[in-house]
């Protein structure tokens, strides 16, 4: 681990010089006034542990098994869309991480690595992200070079029925179609080795899609084209057809309430994500650590529970985890240190957590992950 940059914080701080103000935007900001994004971490470090000391301990371990595979700890990496505008070559350098520390990688259907890509790199041991496509046929393209790849996890969102009112994406040009300005020029200008770096991976595009966009479609077209094929509203009626059509583990992502949860069990789906994006798609909704603390009264034991979405450190795992998540994901944390670091920074982001959660667990006195809920000590409403 860089001593330089020994947490995620010192990396966004890093990242922020090394990368164009727009770019840096559309990885931090939220909806609206940014208050979910916000409550997202806060919340989660309102969370206390108690430790133990006196008790004999053999040692903390954080193998976690999830669908029946052991990972080295109990987080992975999280989908992000456009990873490779925030640096390039963002989707490889964390894939390559997630597979050097044995954790989860999710591919998400907008970011800038094919799904074959990802499937080499890793060895098809990934997770994939759909955007609902409004066509059937789509659909089933995009599933099937999942499942051709070997991916054995996928997840559907239920968090983005409409396009996130982002003021910061808005101002910079990053809305639906998108526009180049002249500001945004400016501030790769004054980020030379971004624009190296960008210039040696080539211009970052969405590379899952790019079989089904038409060739020399341009960026305004380009934008109004990807709002036509996704149907961001996700229902029952929806999510049967694909449980039936896919063979491996499905989740769902962005259940925040007990009638959802319902619904999605209902139809066999394997997990459940808490997640609200992000804080970028309703500022005025819950964190997820409240919601993820519900569902997991409610739900643990009949469908996998996991949560994203505000989890910056190793002890925000321990308090997610200790609050009901079997298991967690983490996006902007990973993505900062590739941008603070490039080809090195996915190693240091996920160093760091795996060193905090260590180090957590041995303060409390935890051996296993899922002894983490045992620790909770309880908040008076």
């Amino acid at each position: 681990m860089n001593s330089r940059y020994p947490s995620i914080e010192l990396l966004a701080k890093r990242a922020k010089q090394r990368m164009p103000g727009f770019a840096y935007d559309y990885l931090t900001g939220g909806c609206f006034s940014e208050m979910n994004l916000a409550r997202n971490t806060q919340e989660i470090r309102e969370v206390q542990l108690q430790p133990y000391y006196l008790r004999d301990f053999q040692g903390a371990d954080q193998t976690t098994t999830l669908f029946g595979k052991t990972y080295n700890a109990p987080f992975g990496i999280a989908p992000v869309g456009l990873q490779g505008l925030m640096w390039p070559r963002a989707c490889e350098i964390l894939a390559q991480a997630a597979v050097d520390h044995n954790v989860p990688f999710c591919l998400s259907t907008v970011s800038t690595a094919s799904i074959e890509t990802i499937a080499e790199i890793t060895d098809g041991n990934f997770w994939f992200q759909l955007y609902h496509p409004a066509e059937d046929e789509l659909r089933n393209k995009l599933l099937q070079r999942a499942a051709d790849a070997g991916c054995q996890t996928l997840v559907i969102l239920a968090d983005t029925p409409s396009f996130g009112y982002r003021p910061k994406e808005i101002r910079n040009g990053l809305s639906i179609p998108p526009r180049m300005t002249l500001r945004n020029i400016m501030q790769m200008l004054w980020h030379p080795r971004w624009c190296m770096e960008q210039l040696i991976a080539g211009a970052p595009a969405f590379q899952t899609m790019k079989p089904y966009i038409p060739k020399g479609m341009k960026m305004k077209h380009l934008g109004l084209f990807m709002a036509k094929t996704f149907s961001g509203r996700l229902t029952e009626d929806k999510i049967k057809p694909i449980r039936d059509i896919w063979k491996g583990n499905l989740v769902v992502k962005g259940i925040v309430n007990e009638e959802d949860a319902e619904k999605a069990i209902a139809l066999g789906v394997d997990g459940l994500i808490a997640s609200n994006h992000g804080g970028r798609q309703l500022d005025a909704g819950q964190s997820t650590i409240k919601p993820m603390a519900e569902l997991a009264k409610r739900f643990k034991g009949q469908v996998t529970l996991m949560m994203d979405s505000g989890i910056r450190s190793g002890s925000d795992v321990a308090a997610s985890i200790a609050m009901g998540a079997e298991f967690t994901f983490v996006g902007r944390a990973a993505m900062f240190g590739v941008c603070a670091m490039g080809k090195q920074g996915g190693d240091q982001s996920l160093a760091i957590l795996k060193r905090q959660l260590q180090q957590v667990m041995e303060q409390i006195g935890c051996e296993k992950v899922e002894d983490l809920p045992k620790h909770l000590i309880a908040v008076e409403d």
